[in-house]
């Protein structure tokens, strides 16, 4: 998985692999460690519902995605895009995209 961060834009990107995985009922995970700082992870995995939910944020972000629009992945979609409202009222942009890496 990859992960690129700009402002309030996220960008997730998979390899046909981790779709599958996805597909399967298994969470897909990514984990950047800074030694004994800590470090920075992101967790996918599905649900049955119809919005993309923001479940944990700071050093760890764990996102649940609609299961039927990422089936549409894996039927050619080109991509997903979800607004997640946040807290503080401000929104993030979830864009979820398949291929290369």
């Amino acid at each position: 998985m990859k992960v690129l961060l700009l402002e309030q834009h996220m960008q997730v990107g998979l390899v046909e692999a981790e779709l599958g995985q996805l597909l399967a009922g298994e969470t897909v995970e990514n984990m950047t460690r800074f030694g004994g700082n800590g470090g920075w992870g992101t967790a996918l995995s599905l649900h049955g519902g119809d919005q993309a939910v923001l479940l944990d944020g700071g050093t760890y972000c764990r996102l649940v995605l609609p299961r039927e629009a990422v089936q549409g992945l894996a039927a050619g979609t080109p991509g997903l895009q979800f607004p997640l409202y946040l807290d503080d009222g401000t929104t993030l942009q979830l864009h979820v995209v398949v291929g290369g890496q």
